[in-house]
């Protein structure tokens, strides 16, 4: 099962992740896609050059039965502690920083 969540996302990618997983609530997604396709959807995100955040994650067979990643201005943070993946939610002062990151990245000031 893969589940990807979408912050300030368009419409036009929204339409494009629904022709391989549901969209239950505004901007989640949630499906049964191979790695590959999970990449792929992915990639498509990440390449978008809107103020877009995401984080994706997906069954996998470690310890937590999971695997997570995310891009972008997403208000979480993925740590990693000893191998496990944890949620750190970032001051103020991380959330500016990665707007302005993310910003230079796709042209707008």
């Amino acid at each position: 099962m893969v589940v990807m969540i979408l912050e300030n996302a368009p419409a036009s990618l929204r339409g494009e992740l629904s022709r391989f997983m549901i969209e239950p609530k505004a901007g989640v997604f949630v499906g049964k896609v191979s790695a590959l396709v999970r990449d792929k959807l992915w990639e498509l995100c990440v390449r978008r050059r809107a103020p877009l955040g995401v984080i994706q994650i997906w069954s996998d067979s470690n310890e937590q039965g999971f695997g997570m990643r995310t891009h972008g201005d997403t208000r979480r943070i993925v740590r990693d502690c000893e191998g496990l993946s944890l949620i750190a939610i970032p001051d103020d002062s991380h959330a500016a920083r990665v707007r302005a990151v993310t910003r230079g990245m796709t042209g707008r000031h």
